[in-house]
């Protein structure tokens, strides 16, 4: 009866020194799961062609696009890297007489109804474009500005494009706002319907004091009114803005005001460091 007593005894000691040795092993194994980074991602676009683009999600990307979205005329709107692309066809939704003889003349044709007596059409006519703006989403100032060029210096609401205060070969604009139609803009020689000035159809409709669109520097642009007053060239610096808050902005930003005597939209060149656009 004693050994098999002790033979129990010492078979339960074996078994508990083997536990312990297997305990103390598996504590030696490297763990199976760790701490890693996470990045998370979001496939973002809006428009009809249906390409998409992925970007990382944070809070101050999915803002920053959500306000370039703004641009409804767009037929893309994404963020890649450090810059919204918008792309755009540059018809304007509003009526014009430079729909005249065009495909979309049943539907947006309207002969000049304005106030200018001096309004005379010019032979050009609105053609569908294929503009791609690569702007800024993190506007600063330029360490060295530079000039606007002639063409597209950024883009409206309604995916037209703002040019400068000049006219061909940087000839003031007093003849060429002859041509303007009523809602204030007209085609170049390729069909490029665009805006020198205040966009009257978009302040029609958004109001004077709103957000019109974006220079290519990433700085937006608003209308005539601020405040309830009624901005003038005195009000705003050389490049045509100042800074403070806006509905859009409340944190502050620099941003452009649109007025009614030149430069109009942008004085002395970009405040910021301008993208690109192709066409």
């Amino acid at each position: 009866m004693k050994k098999s007593v002790m033979s129990i005894a010492f078979l339960v000691a074996n078994v508990m020194l083997l536990l312990s040795a297997c305990s103390s092993e598996s504590s030696l194994l490297p763990s199976t799961t760790s701490s890693l980074p996470t990045t998370n991602t979001t496939t973002s676009s809006t428009g009809t062609s249906g390409s998409s683009s992925t970007t990382t999600t944070t809070a101050n990307a999915i803002t920053t696009l959500e306000i370039f979205k703004k641009v409804y005329g767009a037929t893309e709107v994404y963020i890649e890297g450090n810059y919204a692309i918008i792309k755009a066809n540059g018809l304007p939704d509003h009526k014009s007489p430079y729909y005249k003889d065009t495909q979309w003349a049943t539907a947006k044709y309207e002969a000049y109804n304005g106030t200018n007596t001096k309004f005379a059409l010019n032979p050009n006519r609105i053609v569908s474009q294929s503009y791609v703006f690569k702007i800024p989403i993190n506007p600063a100032k330029a360490s060295n500005s530079s000039a606007t060029p002639a063409g597209p210096i950024g883009i409206s609401l309604n995916g037209v494009p703002f040019y400068n205060q000049y006219a061909a070969m940087n000839a003031p604009l007093t003849n060429e706002v002859n041509g303007f139609d009523q809602y204030k803009g007209h085609p170049q020689q390729q069909g490029q319907y665009h805006y020198h000035v205040e966009p009257t159809y978009l302040t029609d409709q958004k109001g004077k004091d709103a957000l019109l669109g974006f220079l290519l520097d990433g700085f937006p642009v608003y209308g005539p009114l601020e405040k309830g007053k009624t901005i003038t060239n005195s009000d705003l610096d050389g490049y045509h803005g100042h800074s403070h808050a806006t509905t859009e902005y409340p944190n502050g930003i620099y941003h452009y005001h649109i007025t009614d005597a030149d430069p109009y939209i942008n004085g002395n060149g970009f405040y910021g460091t301008a993208g690109t656009v192709s066409k």
